[in-house]
């Protein structure tokens, strides 16, 4: 299957170029497939990033380059509001939008993550813009890329609106929207293993299908109008599924009426991955024009007991430095992703156009409790009292909320490339 923007003329001319502890979590494939994946370290190894205040043009972000390790630190109260609100982004997906469905604490708004060794500056929206003039971002995987993704627009709307001009129909899993201020497309491809897979359906097995050597074209085949992309899976994988390599079947998770081997997921997380940033490579790497790539680092859920029972996440507060520990399937899905990018830096560091590097947020979202919508992903839960069985999303962000700090770090990133572009 091609990409779903084939047959969409962008009116832009970057665009015209194409036309484009692990028990718990073994229930969350049964529960959890409607509440938030169908729309709407064990290891220290650390992304570095420039820690240049944010400034505009970006000729001076080459002043006073310094390095930092920012998923080293502690969230810290902070009185400045939010960039934007539910009233001022019309992009926030309904169920992400907590103050608008009835939450009444406001108090997870008032904290920023405080690296030990450095500054994170407040995001700037004219700082990024300028960085991605001219530019195709792509934000590609399951519905936490989507939640990324939707942050990200909230807060550069705030100084410059979006138009949406495309969406696919389906459940806005396939949407672009373009900046003209800055001639700048912003693009999200739902592609939940990144890998070709087909989807369990009420028509179809009740299971997913994954063929880890072909990676998905419903994005990939868009790869040559792409100028970044940021990966972001993991939730996904911890559904029934049946696994294939070539012709064969290599076994499948959770999967008792079928006659195949049990297999572990993480060893697929890690196929799955390295087809996907092998394809980047191969594909768009020896290319004049490059591409930038991140892999957003799996994000932990905060259940606590049941997920359809009043109190599922009722943290109001984030955890305090040494409460929380990342550990079991949260630490293991995050290693598996930091080494897989690792491995594929050091395979492409003959390409003089391709940067790439995890945006390891899982310790900093561990530390965040009190950031999901919980019941509030529905309007006013409790209008009529606690109901006996209450849906919760402790696995998304509200927005304006957590994840926005995730975009903060992004744009680190981005200007830690452009420093070294320059040199």
């Amino acid at each position: 299957m091609g990409s779903p923007f084939k047959d969409h003329h962008p009116l832009h001319p970057s665009l015209a170029r194409k036309l484009i502890p692990w028990t718990f979590y073994a229930m969350l494939p049964l529960v959890l497939f409607r509440v938030y994946l169908y729309p709407y370290p064990l290891h220290n190894t650390a992304t570095t990033v420039l820690t240049s205040s944010p400034v505009s043009p970006p000729p001076a972000l080459l002043e006073d380059e310094t390095s930092c390790d920012y998923t080293d630190g502690n969230w810290v109260p902070d009185k400045r509001d939010p960039l934007y609100n539910g009233s001022t982004c019309g992009t926030i997906k309904e169920g992400q939008s907590c103050i608008a469905h009835g939450r009444p604490d406001t108090g997870y708004l008032y904290w920023r993550w405080k690296p030990k060794q450095c500054k994170l500056p407040r995001f700037e929206p004219n700082t990024f813009l300028q960085l991605l003039r001219n530019k195709h971002l792509a934000f590609v995987g399951d519905s936490m890329a989507r939640n990324q993704l939707e942050s990200l627009l909230c807060m550069l709307s705030s100084v410059s609106p979006p138009n949406l001009v495309y969406r696919d129909g389906e459940e806005n899993k396939f949407r672009r929207w373009y900046f003209e201020s800055h001639n700048f497309s912003i693009s999200v491809y739902w592609s939940p293993f990144l890998v070709r897979g087909v989807e369990k359906s009420n028509t179809g097995p009740n299971h997913n299908q994954l063929f880890l050597d072909h990676v998905d074209e419903r994005w990939a085949a868009d790869m040559n109008g792409i100028d970044m992309v940021v990966l972001s899976i993991g939730h996904w994988f911890l559904h029934p599924a049946v696994y294939y390599e070539g012709d064969q079947v290599l076994g499948c998770h959770y999967c008792p009426d079928l006659n195949h081997t049990e297999i572990g997921f993480y060893d697929i997380l890690r196929k799955a991955i390295k087809t996907t940033l092998k394809a980047l490579v191969d594909r768009k790497g020896p290319n004049d024009s490059g591409l930038d790539a991140l892999v957003t680092t799996f994000s932990p859920a905060h259940f606590e007991g049941d997920w359809d029972k009043f109190g599922a996440c009722p943290k109001t507060e984030p955890y305090k430095e040494g409460e929380k520990t990342l550990e079991g399937m949260d630490a293991e899905m995050r290693q598996v992703e930091v080494e897989e990018v690792e491995a594929a830096k050091v395979n492409s560091m003959q390409l003089e156009n391709f940067r790439l590097e995890a945006l390891d947020v899982a310790k900093l979202s561990l530390m965040r409790p009190d950031g999901h919508p919980g019941p509030y992903m529905h309007p006013f839960p409790f209008a009529y009292g606690v109901a006996e069985r209450v849906q919760n999303d402790c696995v998304h962000w509200c927005l304006p909320g957590p994840i926005d700090t995730w975009n903060e770090i992004f744009l680190e990133v981005i200007k830690k490339w452009e420093s070294r572009r320059e040199h």
